[in-house]
């Protein structure tokens, strides 16, 4: 069965790179980008007339940025996937995008097939981080987690635990370790549960934090 064309707002303040991921998404099928914005109001503006299925966003852009208007996006009551883009690898854009809420935090470098299944997968209800240094997440967290996890985690647990932070999907982890999906899922509830977390993001966070992993 063809899985649906995905409806996508795209806001880069560079024409020419806005121009490129367009080209690059819809050449590979599965995607239509139907806002095109600038900068952060001018996303605002257009998604509060024209329904999207996940937003694609520069994280630094002029007047309001990424994490800006998805911060707003969310205060408006509006849930639409975010995926934030940035040119540098550095972990405090990926903390500033947790902190805005972000689903998908991916660098501008990653291939093509991969932004699209970065896509799919938010769509899904899935969070998406590239994998980053471990240790300014802890500095930065560190106050705010104080309370250890409820019991001891497993070495199956930790592997699995490294594999989320990596944004690794459940499809992927039970590839990786020979597991079924639905066991990989099984594990993912007992971590979020052991972390006293909601989502696969701040049950990273709170691993890395608690050096879990």
């Amino acid at each position: 069965m063809t899985e649906p064309v995905l409806r996508i707002a795209l806001a880069d303040d560079q024409a020419l790179v806005r121009a490129g991921l367009k080209s690059l998404l819809e050449s590979l099928g599965g995607v239509a980008v139907v806002v095109e914005a600038a900068d952060g109001n001018a996303l605002l503006e257009a998604l509060a007339t024209t329904p999207v299925d996940v937003v694609l966003s520069d994280i630094r852009m002029p007047g309001l940025s990424g994490p800006d208007a998805l911060r707003a996006l969310r205060a408006r009551g509006d849930r639409t996937p975010v995926i934030l883009l940035t040119t540098f690898d550095d972990s405090a854009l990926l903390l500033e995008a947790v902190e805005a809420g972000a689903q998908g935090f991916l660098l501008k470098d990653a291939a093509p097939e991969d932004l699209v299944e970065a896509i799919r997968a938010v769509a899904r209800g899935e969070s998406l981080l590239q994998p980053v240094a471990t240790e300014p997440v802890r500095a930065r967290y560190a106050y705010r987690e104080q309370a250890a996890p409820k019991t001891h985690f497993t070495e199956r647990e930790v592997s699995i635990l490294r594999l989320l932070a990596g944004g690794y999907s459940n499809k992927e982890i039970a590839r990786s370790l020979f597991l079924a999906e639905g066991t990989v899922k099984n594990y993912v509830s007992d971590i979020l549960d052991k972390l006293e977390t909601r989502d696969r993001t701040r049950a990273v966070l709170k691993a890395i934090t608690l050096r879990v992993i």
